[in-house]
């Protein structure tokens, strides 16, 4: 399984995504889920996958050679097509099409078809979006009401980005609340682990600034810890339950039965 989420804030966006793949408790490796594309002032494309890695693999080496969209002659990819939004609708049929053409030779091995993709960035002269695709090739656009998207091991780090991000969070603080999520994740599964590659682009740079971070990264080492500590104040500091006995409040209520 994996962990990846993307971050649309007014600043700009940011992805995280880790490397784990499991195909059983004797077989987890890492295999690199963020893909960059990028044409410096023109635009920056980046997305993370989730689910069956030889059918998100298969895809994006579609897209990489090029696709004749149904109805059109000419070969798209993803350093010409002329929206994001013509973006998706690209690898999303690369996805279904992968998916559709391998799913009974995995079916009949008794292996899971599912797929999906977070794709996000700018094209210059367009604005800044992150879409949800699915194995069907179908997708779901972020919105300013959820200003995130998941895809993989995403109800660990969800409460997190539910309380706190924001479409004005600063975009150092929509990294941080990313991090911590990942964080939350990893002590939870062990499915998901670093490293971790992250992408942050700001708004109208059409530039990504990529980072991977390892396992003994000082910081995100930190900022686990502190997360922990402040959890840990926090809840010391909530009043106990008001209906329960002060005995019972205070200390467990240990009786023995002969």
């Amino acid at each position: 399984m994996t962990y990846c989420v993307g971050m649309l804030v007014n600043d700009g966006l940011a992805m995280i995504a880790d490397t784990r793949t499991n195909a059983g408790v004797d077989n987890i490796s890492s295999y690199k889920k963020l893909h960059v594309t990028e044409i410096t002032g023109e635009r920056v494309i980046a997305i993370s996958t989730a689910g069956n890695l030889s059918v998100t693999q298969t895809a994006l080496a579609m897209v990489a050679e090029g696709i004749k969209m149904p109805g059109h002659d000419d070969v798209e990819t993803l350093e010409n097509v002329p929206s994001l939004f013509r973006a998706a609708q690209l690898v999303g049929y690369a996805l279904n099409q992968v998916r559709n053409q391998i799913a009974p030779s995995l079916s009949a091995d008794a292996l899971k078809v599912t797929a999906s993709m977070l794709l996000g960035g700018q094209i210059r002269g367009g604005r800044m979006g992150l879409y949800l695709i699915y194995a069907q090739g179908n997708f779901i656009e972020c919105g300013l009401d959820t200003p995130y998207l998941q895809i993989g091991e995403l109800k660990y780090g969800k409460p997190i980005l539910d309380r706190a991000l924001r479409p004005d969070t600063p975009m150092a603080e929509a990294v941080k609340l990313g991090l911590i999520s990942f964080d939350s994740t990893i002590r939870s599964n062990v499915a998901v682990g670093p490293p971790f590659d992250m992408v942050v682009i700001n708004r109208d740079s059409l530039h990504g600034h990529q980072r991977r971070i390892e396992s003994d990264d000082p910081y995100f080492k930190d900022l686990g810890r502190r997360w922990s500590e402040a959890l840990a104040q926090a809840h010391r500091a909530m009043p106990a339950p008001p209906w329960l006995e002060p005995q019972t409040a205070g200390r467990p209520n240990i009786s023995i039965v002969s």
